[in-house]
Formats: structure tokens, C-alpha cells, sequence
């Protein structure tokens, strides 16, 4: 197959590239090459000499119309993401591209036989609860006065009993709480609608925190693999904020790649929405202490750094069994996700101060705060 890959210099675009081409597919793909993710315009040396590279904005229509020419599939994974009071352009790149997208075909009588979108975990928010009994609930976003009190649980409305426990949370679950979120429930729709609509298969992938290497080192916000192998390489203790018990859904890029392939080659996929998470929770805590140990750093003791990041979930593990039920599994582990990625950064040059640069990103945008509460603790500046 001709197959095109919008985003396809970035993290998963490239990883997605490289498998499709040793299935013996032809790749072409369309890449603005924008900062953070691309420091230059200049194609990564990573991209295989095999794919057809174009340089152009998915918004573009003469370019993604260019782009569209002679191809059979599409996987539209190019996005604006991170943590930006911008909020026009999440909406402006993720859902108008996609609305392109399906226009030019349906316009151009285009002979596309799939496309695959990229969603996100971000969709469902801080996922499902369940109080004492049983009945289940959809948070909201846990206020800032709540956090300033180091006060980190979700909490129940009057009507509940008892404390909040979070649960597996499957795609009939939709319950975004930014910008970003909510631009992915709308690229979901337009997908899966003007799909079913006009003879389109497609199908979306909700990818939870997808770790590995290629990952881009700027980001402000995004990437826990990122953040902690950048401290302990760079030997600073890294920045865990609340308590460290945040439940996170780690996925490997290699078991993305694997799921990205299976929804093509399988006509059971179309027309639906998949969960792709790692399927083994585990807090921030735990993975602090995995990258620490991939770094060699011995007797680590993850602290709390008194600080939070107002906007985060408390909790959130997607349930996968909908993929699963088509043949598909996770088979590689955090270990493996942060060993690639320690290999990928001490290849790297010039890496300057990020974390300093992350920081100070995230001071701006006031997304990072003190805990008020005389019980906060802080961790040192070195470990």
C-alpha cells in the first residue's frame, strides 16, 4: 500500500514509518517541522532515505491535497499538544486539519481505503470512579484551592458515599478537562462520523502516555520519560510533584507501533475508537524509582517537591480490552521504554539547560505551584 503519515518526523509518525516500510508498504509524509518538537526545520537525520518527505502544514490544503495524491491510507497523527494558553491553535491544527482531511477525499473523489486518527488518554479526563458502593462517577477537574492544601484525591459530591476509587476506564468514556482533551474528542467525531458518513473506514486511537525513543526533549510539559531521564542524566533529582502516588498508564512506542499496523490490516477496527495504554498501572512514584535505577543511581529515595501542576489528573489508567480483543497486547515494559530512551539521550548534542528551559516554561504559564500546607516536603536541588 501507498500510504501517507501526517506527522510523520515526529515521536510515533516515525517509529509507525519505519514498521510500514519493513512490511514493504511505501511511505510518503507531510511534516511542518515546528519547535518545540522540531528545535530547526530540518528533517530529523532518524527518517528513513525511503520515505517521501514533503515539508508542509497540515492546514495547508494545497499541500495535504499534494499529499493525498496516489495514496491508500492515511494515519493522521500530526497535532499541537502540551500545556499552552493558546487555545485556538489546539483546535485550529487538530480538528480543522482533520475536517480537511476528510473534505479533500469526499471533495476529490480521493480512493483513501482508511484513515487512522491519533486521540488521546487526555479525552477521558480524570477517567471513571466508583464510591463505596458501587456507583460510579466522572470527576471534574480538582480545584486549585483544593490542591494548594496538598488535599490530592478526587472528591465526592454529597450524593456519594465514601471515598473515591479510580477504575480502569474503557472508550465509551468521554470527559476531557483542557484544551487540548477536548480537541481530540472533536477530532474523534469527525473521524469516526464523516468516516461512517461517506465510506471512509477509519479508525481512532486514544494513545495514553506513549514512552521511548525519538521523543522530543522540549516539550514544556508533556513526557515523564522525558522529564526524569533528562534530571537524573543531567544529575538533578527530578521534579515529582503532590505525593508521588498518581496512577499513570505507561505504553511503550514499540506496542503503539504494533497496534497502529494491527487497525490497518484488520476491517474489524473500522469505524471505532480504541484505547492503546501499557494495561499496568503504576504511580509516579514507582516510575521515578525505574528510571533511577536504569541510570544507575543507587539508594534513591523519591521526595515530593512541595509543588503541584494545577490542571494535572489525579489518576488515570485506560482499559484496553477492546483492543486486546482483536489479537493485540503490550509486550514490552517501563524497563524497556527507559532503557531506549537513556540510549537516545546520551546520543544526543547540544541539550543545553531544558530542564531550566521546562521550567521556567511552566513558572509562565503559572501551571506549576506551591503547596500551602506547613506538611509540604521538598526535595534537594541535587541527588
Amino acid at each position: 500500500m501507498d500510504i501517507l503519515i501526517t506527522g510523520g518526523a515526529g515521536f510515533i509518525g516515525s517509529h509507525t514509518a519505519d514498521a510500514l516500510l519493513a512490511q514493504g508498504h511505501t511511505v510518503r509524509v507531510l511534516d511542518s517541522l515546528e519547535a518545540p518538537v522540531h528545535p530547526k526545520p530540518i528533517k530529523p537525520d532518524y527518517l528513513d532515505p525511503r520515505i517521501d518527505f514533503i515539508h508542509g502544514d497540515v492546514r495547508d490544503e494545497a499541500a495535504l491535497l499534494a499529499a493525498l495524491q496516489g495514496v491508500d491510507a492515511v494515519y493522521h497523527l500530526a497535532a499541537f499538544q502540551d500545556y499552552l494558553p493558546v487555545f485556538s491553535r489546539y483546535f485550529d491544527v487538530n480538528v480543522t486539519s482533520t475536517a480537511l482531511l476528510y473534505e479533500l477525499i469526499v471533495r476529490e473523489n480521493l480512493p483513501v481505503k482508511k484513515v487512522i486518527v491519533a486521540s488521546s488518554q487526555a479525552t477521558l479526563g480524570e477517567g471513571l470512579y466508583a464510591d463505596a458502593t458501587g456507583q460510579t462517577y466522572l470527576p471534574d477537574i480538582r480545584s486549585n484551592e483544593q490542591l494548594a492544601q496538598g488535599r490530592w484525591e478526587c472528591q465526592p459530591p454529597a450524593e456519594l458515599n465514601g471515598p473515591l476509587t479510580w477504575l480502569p476506564t474503557d472508550e465509551t468514556v468521554a470527559n476531557p478537562q483542557n484544551q487540548y482533551g477536548i480537541s481530540k474528542i472533536a477530532e474523534e467525531k469527525i473521524a469516526l462520523h464523516l468516516g461512517k458518513r461517506y465510506g471512509i473506514p477509519s479508525v481512532a486511537m486514544r494513545y495514553s502516555i506513549v514512552q521511548g525513543p525519538r521523543q522530543s526533549f522540549y516539550n514544556a510539559y508533556s513526557g515523564a520519560c522525558r522529564v526524569f531521564c533528562l534530571a537524573f542524566h543531567q544529575g538533578f533529582e527530578p521534579s515529582i510533584y503532590e505525593d508521588g502516588q498518581q496512577i499513570r498508564d505507561f505504553v511503550n512506542i514499540f506496542d503503539v507501533v504494533d497496534a497502529n499496523l494491527l487497525v490497518l490490516a484488520d476491517d474489524r477496527a473500522d469505524y471505532e475508537m480504541f484505547h492503546v495504554g501499557g494495561d499496568k498501572p503504576m504511580t509516579v512514584m514507582e516510575f521515578a524509582c525505574v528510571v533511577a535505577d536504569v541510570f544507575g543511581v543507587k539508594d534513591y529515595q523519591p521526595v515530593p517537591c512541595g509543588q503541584y501542576r494545577f490542571g494535572d489528573t489525579r489518576h488515570i489508567c485506560s482499559d484496553v480490552s477492546k483492543l486486546k480483543a482483536l489479537g493485540w497486547e503490550p509486550t514490552r515494559d517501563v524497563y524497556k521504554s527507559v532503557q531506549d530512551y537513556k540510549v537516545w539521550l546520551d546520543q544526543a548534542e547540544n541539550l543545553g539547560d531544558i530542564l531550566a528551559y521546562c521550567k521556567k516554561q511552566m513558572a509562565k504559564m503559572n501551571v506549576v505551584r506551591d503547596v500551602q500546607s506547613d506538611t509540604a516536603v521538598t526535595a534537594s536541588s541535587k541527588y
